[in-house]
């Protein structure tokens, strides 16, 4: 993230990086890389899919139970969110 310092002085949010090859400290994105690297092996080219095939992709993705989520989709989620704070 090359403009990190600039989102810390607008957002007053630390922003914090893991080491190299240590997968143990990046749990949310580890959980997350698994169920992409089912449509999208390690090293893929995105170039070579159009848009919509993304986001059919983001769709399945977003309408998935997550254990971490109390086995809610993350779709669910959001909208609970959303509706909660109208």
């Amino acid at each position: 993230m090359a403009k990190h310092k600039d989102f810390t002085v607008a957002t007053d949010a630390q922003v914090y990086f893991c080491d190299p090859q240590s997968p143990w400290q990046r749990g949310s994105n580890e959980n997350t890389n698994l169920p992409l690297r089912q449509y999208f092996p390690r090293g893929t080219d995105l170039s070579g899919y159009s848009q919509a095939d993304l986001d059919k992709v983001v769709l399945r993705l977003n309408q998935r139970p997550r254990k971490t989520l109390g086995f809610q989709t993350p779709a669910s989620k959001l909208h609970a969110s959303v509706a909660s704070t109208v």
